[in-house]
């Protein structure tokens, strides 16, 4: 694991009265208070990359290998992920309002400003919820295969997301059998099968049944309705999306991804018209896992790009991927799938 991942650990206490940023390997949450644990890597402009479900921090190592030796690369793990505090929910509130705080709280910690944000999966709700409050402090936005808006208009949920939030069932699927964590691993990479070592990265930090409560909580917390808890700041995110259409925008999509399809795409390209698109036909969900080699590149040249990540002419769009693919012939995931 210290090959694929080998980042010093760093914590801050989030939830607290109080919040102090620094190395450290020990200590316990008290209190309201709880550790997030983060990689902080390299020197330089900061890049901010915020992580969804089930995945972790793991999921950009990659990447910040990549771009540490010339920029200063933040990672969390939001509560309850990764290498992060994984308190019940007497301690901590699992909600999309929570994890927003706690970003904010890491990045005022460190004082981020003029940051490269990089998001993927619920990480784009959570970090662009922040910077369309924050805009003078984003510089540049690069998006991964998510949403920062309600579901879309004749969008349905997929059944395996359905199944998920199911009462009785969805807890015994997604944290006693950890299905929802082991099909993903599986179905959200379609280049080619995830190697066992990879895939046992991502599961390493969902354990137990206790240890997958934030992977259960991140699904019965999408919001689908307007009663639903994150509904109300998801649809205030959509609104204030318009404060960021100035800011650089790199796209990188995977369009076999069985949760965001093509109708997630054409609404980010509809918003931010100036955005540099890339699609990768042969993709999934993970398509930082699927097409490491190809996204790499592009996100060096967009950060370093002398106009701050514009290039002169109409914004790029290109299509990846092997002849003959078929993006829309992937399967969803099974949940009742346990194995890696």
């Amino acid at each position: 694991m210290s090959r694929l991942y080998p980042f010093a650990p760093n914590y801050i206490e989030v939830g607290g009265r109080s919040a102090a940023a620094g190395t450290s390997e020990g200590g316990t949450s008290e209190g309201v208070a709880h550790r997030m644990h983060y990689v902080d890597e390299g020197q330089g402009d900061p890049v901010l990359m915020v992580h969804g479900n089930p995945s972790w921090s793991f999921y950009y190592r990659d990447l910040i290998s990549a771009l540490k030796s010339s920029h200063r690369v933040i990672a969390p793990d939001h509560i309850g992920c990764g290498r992060s505090d994984k308190p019940n929910d007497d301690h901590y509130d699992y909600t999309l309002s929570t994890r927003v705080a706690d970003l904010g709280t890491l990045i005022d910690s460190l004082d981020l400003r003029d940051i490269t944000l990089v998001v993927h999966d619920w990480g784009g709700m959570i970090g662009m919820a922040w910077a369309a409050q924050h805009p003078d402090r984003i510089a540049r936005v690069i998006v991964m295969n998510t949403a920062a808006f309600p579901l879309l208009t004749g969008k349905n949920l997929p059944a395996s997301l359905a199944l998920a939030r199911t009462p009785g069932m969805g807890a015994l699927l997604v944290r006693g059998a950890n299905a929802f964590s082991r099909g993903a691993v599986r179905h959200c990479v379609t280049r080619r099968p995830m190697s066992k070592e990879v895939a046992a990265g991502y599961l390493e930090p969902y354990d137990s049944w206790a240890h997958r409560i934030a992977v259960h909580r991140f699904v019965q917390d999408i919001p689908l309705e307007e009663n639903d808890r994150a509904y109300p700041i998801a649809k205030e995110t959509a609104d204030a999306l318009v404060r960021l259409v100035d800011k650089p925008m790199l796209i990188c999509w995977g369009l076999r991804d069985f949760v965001f399809g093509h109708q997630f795409l054409d609404e980010w390209i509809d918003r931010f018209p100036g955005a540099e698109v890339h699609r990768f036909e042969d993709c999934g969900h993970y398509v930082l896992e699927d097409a490491a080699d190809e996204i790499i590149p592009l996100v060096r040249n967009f950060i370093d790009a002398p106009s701050g990540g514009h290039r002169d002419g109409p914004p790029e769009s290109h299509s990846h991927g092997r002849p003959g693919s078929h993006p829309d012939g992937h399967p969803e995931p099974q949940p009742t799938d346990s194995s890696v």
